[in-house]
């Protein structure tokens, strides 16, 4: 079985929940920049929710089915069709073979993920399918889809669920329920991102520490995977000063000599030496992986204690849902 890209989009790329365990080694950890998206999808198809799937960013592509196939799309909205009628998100679609799965103009958020039951058939690279650009590893030969590329999908051909509806509706197979994505995922206009201090706050300026809440900081059109570049007020240090690189994560907000900030994101480098005014809560990464570039949003503080609390809810959500899911598909 397999999938054919008829039509590659903008940036779309194989993904999973990362490359963990090698930063020690300099190997960088990539992975999806949402991964309640992803997760969530996965457990609508069926898959384990570490399996990788398609990242799609901003313009999506154009996927030619050449097999039954049952698919999930989350994250944010690129208006998906089948055959040219708009199909619903965050629900298991099974889609004959001979289908034409497109995406089209970007209404909410910034990626959409799409899971296929089985997974991509895509051989690991250090216990991870998920695509690393600049070091061009992992994924589908190290780099975001092309044109005519053949994703190969680990079965044969899905067959469709008793729990999906008899009728075909606008190219599609689909259930009678639906995800509350909300729980996990929202998108609004300058949302609230949530961090800890980061191990430099105290070097910072009172004004600046004040600027770094109250103000909002814009996503540059120079943001990638690797990082967002933030627009807004300069943040200072009272004096400047040179520090050791030492390791950083997903979340960790680096400010550079400019003065603005910016915030490391799946492909980021494994060390950094800049200081580091803030850590994005992991419960928020999801957030802030739908800001388009040119949208706005603010920081908020919370404490150590809150950010921990907040992923622990959200943990034991994910695993509610994962109940409801095998609950409601075996009916």
């Amino acid at each position: 079985m397999s999938i054919r890209v008829s039509k590659a989009g903008l940036l779309t790329s194989i993904q999973d929940l990362g490359r963990k365990g090698f930063q020690q080694h300099g190997v960088i950890v990539s992975g999806a920049m949402d991964s309640y998206s992803l997760r969530i999808a996965n457990l609508l198809v069926g898959n384990d929710e570490k399996e990788a799937g398609l990242e799609v960013t901003l313009m999506g592509p154009t996927l030619e089915i050449e097999s039954d196939c049952l698919v999930a799309i989350t994250g944010g909205d690129l208006t998906p069709s089948v055959n040219g009628k708009p199909v619903p998100m965050w629900k298991p679609l099974f889609i004959p073979k001979g289908g034409t799965l497109s995406f089209g103009p970007c209404r909410t958020g910034c990626r959409s993920y799409l899971s296929v039951a089985g997974g991509f058939s895509i051989n690991e690279v250090l216990n991870s399918k998920s695509t690393y650009l600049r070091g061009e590893i992992g994924g589908y030969k190290g780099r975001a889809l092309q044109t005519d590329d053949v994703l190969p999908v680990s079965v044969p051909a899905a067959s469709k669920p008793a729990f999906l509806s008899n009728e075909l509706i606008n190219g599609v197979y689909t259930s009678s329920w639906s995800v509350n994505y909300k729980e996990f995922v929202h998108f609004t206009k300058k949302p609230s991102v949530r961090v800890i201090n980061g191990g430099q706050f105290d070097l910072f300026t009172a004004e600046s520490q004040s600027h770094f809440t109250q103000d909002p900081f814009k996503v540059s059109n120079q943001s990638d995977r690797m990082g967002y570049r933030m627009d807004g007020p300069s943040l200072q240090l009272q004096e400047k000063k040179e520090l050791l690189s030492e390791a950083v994560s997903q979340g960790s907000v680096q400010v550079p000599p400019d003065g603005n900030p910016i915030i490391l994101l799946a492909d980021r480098q494994t060390t950094g030496g800049y200081p580091k005014i803030a850590q994005v809560i992991t419960a928020d990464l999801p957030l802030l992986a739908q800001v388009k570039p040119g949208e706005s949003i603010y920081f908020s503080h919370i404490s150590l204690h809150e950010a921990e609390k907040i992923y622990l809810e959200k943990e034991q959500l994910l695993q509610e849902l994962k109940i409801a899911i095998n609950l409601a598909s075996t009916k």
